[in-house]
């Protein structure tokens, strides 16, 4: 099963602060650890929603909206894909992400959502095979 951990936005990487070096580098020990255990698939930062836009669609059209964005607590800072046998070991992994060491107060919210796999949804793979011309 593929699942996504989300960090969740804050007022820091809102306004592009650069994570601590200590922080940069237990992520870069946690990611060798998902590495290792063959468990990671994707992991990427994402830069403050000033440097994004929102494409919404409408019965109207659509229409495209510049960043930044106020609803901070609505917005991903970045992501992990991995790759597990169940839920809770996602759980496992995202009760492992390194914490600020230079921030030891902060509040941080990591959300972990499961991807749609094959096995959990027909129309994914018709999606997948598809995209890769299978």
């Amino acid at each position: 099963m593929r699942y996504m951990i989300l960090i969740k936005a804050n007022d820091e990487s809102e306004a592009d602060v650069p994570p601590s070096m200590d922080l940069v580098e237990a992520m870069g020990k946690y990611n060798d650890e998902l590495n290792k255990a063959g468990a990671l698939l994707a992991a990427e930062g994402l830069r403050a929603s000033s440097h994004g836009a929102l494409v919404r669609f409408t019965p109207q059209g659509t229409s495209v909206i510049d960043g930044p964005f106020t609803e901070t607590k609505e917005l991903i800072a970045g992501f992990w894909l991995i790759e597990v046998k169940s839920k809770d070991e996602a759980i496992e992994w995202a009760r492992r992400v390194p914490r600020d060491p230079a921030r030891p107060d902060a509040v941080y919210d990591i959300e972990v959502r499961r991807v749609f796999d094959e096995d959990f949804d027909p129309a994914t793979a018709a999606v997948r095979r598809l995209t890769e011309g299978k």
